[in-house]
C-alpha cells in the first residue's frame, strides 16, 4: 500500500514539473519576438516595468480624476484643440512624403478648424468628412527607405524604434507647442496634452492589462504592427521596414 502510495506521489509530482516546464516553455516563446525585432528585450522590459510604475502611481490617477472630473464637452474641446496643433506637423510631414491629396486635406482641416472651430475647439472639418492624416518625421523617414531598426521602450515615452527614436528632435522641434515662448503656459499646455492622451487611453489600458498573458509583448506586437500599417498607409508592408 504505501509502495501504491510513494508511485502515484511520484507520479504526481512529475506531473506538476511537467505541466510547470510546459508553461514555462509556452510562456516563453509567447514573449519571444521570432522575426528578431527586439534584440534589446532585457533592456526594454526594464523600461517598460519603470514606466508601468510612473503610470500607476502618477498618470493613471491623474487621467483617472481628469475623465471624472471634467465635463465630456470639456474633453472633447481639449482634445479637439491639441489635435488641430498637431495638423501643423502633420502638414509638413504629408508634404514632405510628397502625399498631395493628404497634404490638401490637412491644409483644408487645419483652416477650417482655426478659422470656423474657434482656433480648433471645434473638428468642424472631420463633420464635414474631410480626414485627418497623422503623420511624424519617422513615418517620413520610413516612407523614403529608413528601415526601423530594433525596437526600443524610452523611459516615459514608451514603444519606439530606433528610427523613431532618432526622429524625436526633430518632432519636438516640428511641434507647435515647443514654439511657445511664454515658458509657464508652455508646460502647462504640455502636461494637459499629456493628460488629455492618457485619459483617452484608460480604456485600451485597462484591456491589456486584463486580456493578455504578458502586456510586455502584446504592446511591443501591436505597435510595430501600427506603425508599420501607418508608414505604407494601411497596404501590406515589407518586413524589412
Amino acid at each position: 500500500m504505501n509502495a501504491m502510495k510513494k508511485i502515484a506521489t511520484t507520479a504526481l509530482r512529475a506531473g506538476v514539473v511537467a505541466a510547470f516546464s510546459l508553461a514555462c516553455g509556452l510562456a516563453a516563446a509567447q514573449d519571444a519576438d521570432p522575426l528578431g525585432r527586439d534584440p534589446f528585450e532585457r533592456f526594454n522590459r526594464g523600461v517598460y516595468r519603470f514606466n508601468d510604475g510612473v503610470d500607476r502611481a502618477v498618470l493613471r490617477p491623474v487621467a483617472t480624476a481628469y475623465r471624472d472630473a471634467v465635463p465630456s464637452l470639456v474633453r472633447q474641446g481639449v482634445n479637439n484643440f491639441f489635435g488641430n496643433l498637431g495638423d501643423v506637423w502633420n502638414l509638413a510631414n504629408n508634404v514632405m512624403q510628397l502625399k498631395l491629396q493628404n497634404s490638401a486635406e490637412t491644409f483644408m482641416r487645419l483652416n477650417v478648424n482655426t478659422f470656423f472651430g474657434l482656433g480648433g475647439l471645434l473638428d468642424i472639418a472631420s463633420e464635414a468628412g474631410i480626414e485627418r492624416h497623422s503623420e511624424d518625421f519617422g513615418q517620413t523617414l520610413g516612407r523614403w527607405g529608413v528601415p526601423s531598426g530594433p525596437y526600443l521602450v524610452l523611459p516615459i515615452l514608451g514603444p519606439s524604434t530606433v528610427r523613431d527614436t532618432a526622429a524625436l528632435p526633430v518632432d519636438y522641434y516640428g511641434d507647435a507647442l515647443s514654439h511657445v515662448n511664454d515658458i509657464p503656459a508652455r508646460n502647462s499646455l504640455t502636461v494637459l496634452r499629456v493628460v488629455d492622451t492618457r485619459a483617452n487611453l484608460l480604456r485600451a489600458s485597462t484591456l491589456i492589462q486584463d486580456a493578455a498573458l504578458d502586456p510586455y509583448s502584446f504592446t511591443r506586437d501591436a505597435f510595430l504592427q501600427k506603425r508599420r500599417s501607418e508608414i505604407h498607409d494601411g497596404s501590406e508592408p515589407d518586413e524589412s521596414k
